[in-house]
């Protein structure tokens, strides 16, 4: 009842015969109450001042320490097709391993004897070079041959010049005596022509005289045109040697222009050589390229190209490949505003999808099913997801991880901090306030 009218009821009638009534009027229920809220408010009251652990939690996934130890496509250097399969799905194969044969889709590598042919397109190329090679030393040896006779003939021509300018000063000095055997058959013409007119000499003396000195005058034209002659043969002599210069320069140059032509001829063939060996390196490196190998050990976990004679792409993945081996560790993420109190080596409890836990964030010690790590690398850029990227190895103190995971699992992570109050814990979580900032303590060798 409101009790609104000013006559109660309760006075006009007894509600104490009602068994409701006397429960509920009884006062030692309140009494009860009272305490229950009293040791209610004095254990959360104790609980308010209990230490707690700051943490940052993450999810993540299990994955590998190092990148050649994570799953791995394998795809083909040269478009193909596909021709025989050697491996099937969950197959364990060791590194070299044939795992696909594919054949050639380009019509430039049809023929199967490409490489043998461009092997016996190099070998005459090299045997050309060869020719080339014993051509220009013969037209070296030539050269010199000619450089030598060339010598040889100087000489003799210089030779035949010294003559000729022997000959000329021989000539000179027979030319003087003749002269003189002139001028002496003169001067005794003269005389016995003055002694003839006097009485003294006969006329026959005067005409043995006078044919003396005509012999006299003949002899030193004769001998005038003789030292012509020689001086005519010094300048034929100095006109042969200028011929043999010319006509031998002319053999040299010839020589000279056909040992450059062949020098010439030798260097294109050196670089057609040089282009058929790569053209026969990158053949035989092609032909090794239609074996698809692993290159590592590992587990086939997918194919993507299945079928016979489909055909695919350079760079295209035909399948991947889980290593054997590989070193676990687990990639989560934290907020910005976590990441300057994330620090490498930090302690990390860790969660993982299929091994049950009953986590305690703020207690350590009451937390089971969890297993250390330890933080080994903070990325210094922000990851599409807006967080940043830490990645966690397995804590050697710890108890190891399970035998049994597999990379790509899912993780959750709990990193431990700095040891406040819960009540402060709730005063900054309703604040909104980041977690005490500080750094963890390490020794003087571990900070040098």
């Amino acid at each position: 009842m409101l009790n609104i009218s000013k006559n109660p009821l309760n006075k006009d009638v007894s509600l104490d015969h009602y068994r409701s009534v006397q429960k509920v009027s009884d006062k030692r229920y309140y009494k009860h109450l009272d305490r229950l809220l009293l040791v209610f408010g004095i254990i959360l009251l104790v609980i308010l001042f209990l230490p707690w652990t700051q943490n940052i939690t993450g999810y993540g996934k299990v994955t590998t320490l190092r990148p050649n130890q994570r799953p791995q496509n394998i795809q083909s250097q040269i478009p193909g097709r596909v021709e025989q399969w050697f491996i099937k799905e969950g197959d364990f194969v060791k590194a070299g391993d044939t795992i696909l044969r594919i054949s050639e889709v380009k019509s430039d590598y049809f023929d199967t004897k490409l490489s043998e042919r461009t092997n016996l397109q190099l070998q005459a190329k090299n045997e050309s070079s060869k020719a080339y090679q014993n051509k220009i030393e013969a037209l070296k040896n030539q050269l010199i041959a000619l450089e030598e006779e060339l010598d040889l003939k100087l000489q003799q021509a210089a030779n035949k010049i010294l003559q000729s300018h022997l000959k000329v000063k021989s000539d000179s000095i027979e030319l003087e005596a003749a002269y003189t055997s002139q001028l002496i058959a003169q001067k005794q013409y003269d005389r016995v022509l003055s002694l003839n007119e006097e009485g003294l000499k006969a006329t026959r003396d005067v005409e043995d005289k006078k044919l003396k000195l005509q012999t006299s005058q003949a002899k030193y034209v004769a001998q005038e045109n003789k030292l012509l002659e020689s001086r005519n043969n010094v300048l034929n002599a100095e006109l042969d040697r200028s011929r043999v210069k010319a006509s031998y320069s002319d053999k040299i140059s010839k020589a000279q222009s056909e040992l450059f032509s062949a020098q010439s001829l030798e260097l294109n063939n050196r670089v057609e050589v040089s282009k058929l060996e790569n053209s026969f390196a990158n053949y035989s490196k092609r032909g090794d390229l239609l074996w698809v190998r692993a290159p590592q050990d590992g587990y086939v976990n997918k194919i993507f190209k299945s079928g016979i004679g489909e055909s695919f792409k350079e760079g295209e993945s035909l399948l991947t490949i889980t290593p054997a081996q590989f070193d676990l560790a687990v990639e989560t993420y934290v907020r910005p505003i976590d990441m300057p109190l994330m620090n490498i080596g930090e302690k990390v409890r860790v969660q993982f999808d299929g091994w049950p836990a009953i986590v305690f964030n703020g207690w350590e010690s009451v937390s089971y099913g969890t297993y250390g790590a330890r933080v080994v690398a903070l990325e210094n850029d922000i990851s599409p997801n807006g967080m940043y990227r830490v990645l966690l190895a397995p804590d050697k103190e710890d108890r190891p991880w399970p035998k049994e995971l597999r990379v790509g699992s899912g993780a959750m992570t709990i990193a431990l901090l700095n040891d406040v109050p819960i009540w402060f814990e709730i005063w900054r979580q309703v604040n909104g306030f980041p977690p005490d900032f500080y750094k963890p303590q390490t020794s003087n060798k571990e900070s040098k």
